[in-house]
Formats: structure tokens, C-alpha cells, sequence
């Protein structure tokens, strides 16, 4: 089975996150930011996987720790619940649109950690969500999951449309990678 649990205390947030990548895209979310909620729902649902996430953060200083925090928790889920990542796919990518919104999104899960992150925003905020910490959260998910994740608005018009095509993609893009697809590691290398 593909699925774990991971809790991360620190002196600014507590969250706690299970997930099942055999699941069936069911969420339970609730990070204290409505918006970064709405958008880890997106993400789980259109991954395929199940995810529930607690956390209790230093709102009243900003969304920053509790966004970071969060994309480290769910790094650390998804590389424990890959294990040696043997028989993934490896690799998923995926465009998709959002009304007049289009982003790009690949995924390695390579066991190297590197984020390319090219999406611009008009607001500096989303709900209560700077928009500054969509960024922080995809650091924290990458540098904990052990991936490399390229993600790009290439146009698009509305934020909350652009930032909504990005996490759709990101679950797409995560399903594809995760897909067991045979017991051969997918490296000439002998390890990811």
C-alpha cells in the first residue's frame, strides 16, 4: 500500500497530512487559508489520490509558514509513500487550460530536488493567500519529495484562473509520475 501519514511541529505550525496514492482523489483539507485549501482539494481530485490535511499556523502573521510548511509535509508524504520508487512511471507532465488560463507542468521524481517556477500574478493577494507563497509551498513540496517539478503560466488573465490551472496540473502531472506501470526502476543508474 502506497499511503502514510507525516506531522511536522514547529514553534509557527503544526500540520499533519495523510495520504493514499491509490486512492480515489477524495480530500479532506484544512490549512486555515480558504483559498490554499480550495487548491489542495483541485489537486488531490485530479491526482487520483487521498489526501487529508490538518494544520494549525501563525495566521495571524501571514500565510507564509503555514504555505511552506504544508508543501514540505506533502513532499515528505509522497517520497515516503513512493518508497524506492520502483516501478513508476517517473516522469508526468501535462497541459491544462482554465477557461483563458493555460499552464504547464512536468514532473521527474529523480531524487533531485530542483523547482523552475514561472507564474506571474496581478494581485498580491487570493482570498487570504499571498500569492508570493504559491512559490513557497511548491519549494517545500520539491525539496522534501525529492523531484524536479517545472511549472509554467504561459498566459492567462484572471489569478485565480491561472493559479487554479496550475495545481489541476501539478495533480495531473503527479498522477502520471506516481503510475506504477511495471517492477523495473525507471533508471539507468540503479536508483532514483
Amino acid at each position: 500500500m502506497r499511503k502514510n501519514s507525516v506531522r511536522r511541529m514547529t514553534d509557527e505550525t503544526d500540520v499533519q497530512a495523510e495520504l493514499n496514492l491509490d486512492g480515489g482523489g477524495m480530500t479532506e483539507i484544512d490549512t486555515g487559508i480558504g483559498f490554499l485549501d480550495h487548491m489542495l482539494e483541485l489537486a488531490g481530485f485530479h491526482g487520483g489520490f487521498d489526501l487529508k490535511v490538518k494544520c494549525i499556523g501563525d495566521l495571524d502573521v501571514d500565510t507564509h509558514h503555514t504555505s511552506e510548511d504544508i508543501g514540505i509535509v506533502l513532499g515528505r508524504a509522497f517520497s515516503e509513500a513512493l518508497g524506492d520508487r520502483r516501478g513508476i512511471e517517473r516522469y508526468g507532465f501535462v497541459f491544462l487550460p482554465m477557461d483563458e488560463a493555460m499552464a504547464r507542468v512536468a514532473v521527474d521524481f529523480s531524487g533531485r530536488p530542483c523547482l523552475v517556477y514561472s507564474v506571474g500574478f496581478d494581485r498580491k493577494m487570493l482570498g487570504s493567500m499571498a500569492t508570493e507563497d504559491f512559490k513557497e509551498f511548491f519549494r517545500g513540496f520539491v525539496n522534501n519529495s525529492m523531484c524536479t517539478l517545472h511549472i509554467e503560466l504561459l498566459y492567462g488573465e484572471n489569478d485565480h484562473h491561472k493559479i487554479e490551472a496550475v495545481f489541476k496540473g501539478f495533480g495531473r502531472a503527479l498522477k502520471k509520475a506516481v503510475h506504477v506501470t511495471s517492477d523495473v526502476l525507471q533508471s539507468t543508474k540503479g536508483s532514483l
